[in-house]
């Protein structure tokens, strides 16, 4: 297995790229037929743009065929609307659901959040405060990988449109060792537009590179300490976490990735290119 096989969900329809439906969907399906082995082929979408996204696809099909499309439904239209998504979704036959994300602001929240997960039929994942506490809540909740109960796993944002939004390395720290501690899945989404830490030239924001993170996964998987993990995620030096990268032994490699699941993109090339520049990948993959 690639330390950076199936990472990057698409998040074509999501900021900063914002794309229409229509031209999501067509680069989704450009990338399917292409067969990047650095995409997990994942299609994700808001819950109250389902209708727009079975309008546009029908379409699609219609004109020139195809599997169903590999569904991740970010849940914005809160909880009390996971049954109206699943309807909608079980109606069309052009759609797989495989996943669902959930905001819950509060320890609470993800308590409630769980009970209503209980009558949804594929994995989800619980997008919680930032204190990293919470992740012992989802961890009494979280199935074992063969229990054919779906998984409940973590979800973390690291970044967004406002500098606050951007977890310290340390915060990320406390929650990837959370998770490892816990045997907590997780998956990341916002602020990762690169493969290693840097600032961007245009806001001033320092970003988490998403290299940084796997890293971390491997770090807190094999059981570092918060310092260790933080330390791995500070890093700005790419040619030394490219070496780490390679390096990394298959037992490391499988137990980081089983922790770190993926995490969203709105660019699907952007992320093949920064581990080609580093010679992760291959250009031609």
């Amino acid at each position: 297995m690639n330390l950076l096989a199936a990472l990057v969900d698409d998040a074509g329809l999501f900021p900063p790229a914002s794309l229409p439906m229509g031209e999501a969907l067509a680069r989704h399906r450009a990338d399917e037929a292409a067969g990047y082995p650095m995409l997990t082929h994942r299609f994700l979408c808001p819950a109250s743009r389902i209708s727009e996204l079975r309008t546009e696809l029908a379409g699609l099909v219609a004109a020139a065929g195809g599997a169903p499309l590999r569904l991740g439904v970010i849940l914005d239209t809160g909880v009390d609307g996971i049954d109206a998504a699943q309807a909608q979704i079980a109606e069309d036959g052009g759609l797989a659901l495989e996943s669902l994300d959930v905001a819950a602001p509060s320890a609470e929240a993800v308590g409630a959040t769980l009970g209503a997960l209980t009558r949804f039929e594929a994995a989800a994942f619980v997008e919680g405060p930032r204190d990293a506490g919470w992740v012992k809540v989802l961890a009494g909740r979280h199935p074992a990988e063969s229990s054919g109960v779906p998984l409940r796993g973590a979800k973390v944002r690291c970044g967004g449109a406002r500098a606050e939004l951007f977890p310290s390395p340390g915060e990320l720290a406390a929650f990837l060792c959370a998770c490892a501690e816990t045997a907590v899945n997780f998956k990341a989404t916002a602020g990762l537009h690169g493969a290693v830490r840097h600032q961007d030239e245009q806001t001033g924001f320092v970003h988490h590179g998403f290299l940084n993170l796997l890293l971390g996964a491997v770090a807190a998987a094999m059981g570092a300490t918060v310092g260790g993990v933080t330390a791995v995620l500070a890093s700005t030096d790419g040619p030394a976490l490219a070496a780490e990268a390679g390096a990394v032994p298959g037992r490391a490699l499988s137990a980081a990735r089983l922790l770190f699941r993926s995490y969203g993109s709105c660019s699907t090339s952007e992320p093949r290119e920064e581990a080609a520049a580093l010679g992760l990948l291959d250009p031609a993959a």
